[in-house]
């Protein structure tokens, strides 16, 4: 009796197995390469049926080297300094200053110091401005000594080769002076944590000096260094120069407006006693 076919291939026989429907859907292709049970060719130093990458010998060294370095009991070889993201260019007290821009030539120089001296003292923090600097503390010590009542009679009745060198030696006294304070200024500076150079530091306080202090002197040249005006005038222009020294101390060493005040405080004193007063 013929068995019916019922899943099955004969009557009381083992059940065949039906192909399985891949999972693709409606229509869909069978995957282009079917699994291979065996090794791919090689043909000319090439793998067949593999990415083109798998044969190069170079990226299979480094994969193997790798993998090597990343098996349990392997070490991977590193340095503790690596940086991954590279070097920043972190500016770091006491290194060299950052550049901030060229050097102002003397006009915008000495105007910049009077109308913007923030400014100013941040671009020239890495510059030396010893042209400006001599030249004008050496014309204002030259005027300088006709601001004082007693110095000016000496100066006025004395004769003429003898009132020459005396002017002259007065206006080296305030070059001198004015490195000598101005120095003293960016020591403190130094002491207190400041970063700056000391070339802009000295330069700046002698053109400071001279420029905060010639409203007096226009004044005492035609009143006397006596005078009650002359005498408001040198308190005000003192306390402008306090300001501009905080400022140029504050720019050109990274230091906070009360270390900056504190490093040019011997040089406000120095300056309010023997100038401004009129003791000199």
């Amino acid at each position: 009796m013929a068995g019916f076919r019922n899943g099955r291939g004969r009557a009381g026989g083992p059940p065949q197995r039906q192909p399985q429907q891949a999972p693709y859907g409606y229509n869909a292709a069978p995957p282009p390469y079917p699994q291979q049970q065996y090794p791919p060719q090689q043909q000319g130093g090439q793998v067949y049926g593999e990415p083109e990458y798998f044969g190069d010998p170079h990226v299979q060294q480094h994969q193997q080297q790798y993998a090597a370095d990343n098996n349990p009991g392997h070490t991977q070889v590193f340095s503790v300094h690596d940086d991954p993201y590279g070097a920043g260019a972190t500016y770091q007290a006491g290194a060299a200053p950052v550049p901030t821009g060229p050097r102002l030539s003397w006009k915008p120089l000495l105007g910049g110091i009077v109308l913007r001296p923030a400014d100013t003292f941040l671009r020239m923090r890495d510059h030396a401005v010893w042209g400006p600097a001599l030249i004008v503390t050496f014309l204002y010590g030259l005027l300088a000594i006709f601001g004082f009542d007693k110095a000016r009679d000496e100066a006025i009745n004395a004769t003429l080769s003898t009132a020459i060198p005396y002017v002259l030696m007065t206006g080296a006294g305030f070059v001198v002076g004015g490195l000598i304070l101005g120095a003293v200024t960016h020591t403190l500076a130094r002491q207190l944590g400041g970063d700056g150079s000391w070339q802009p530091t000295v330069g700046l306080s002698m053109l400071i000096m001279s420029i905060t202090d010639a409203p007096r002197l226009v004044f005492a040249l035609f009143l006397g260094g006596e005078n009650g005006l002359v005498q408001v005038v040198g308190w005000l222009t003192w306390l402008a120069a306090g300001a501009l020294f905080t400022i140029m101390v504050s720019r050109s060493h990274d230091l906070p407006w009360p270390k900056a005040l504190g490093a040019s405080a011997i040089q406000l004193v120095a300056l309010l006693s023997l100038i401004k007063l009129g003791t000199l």
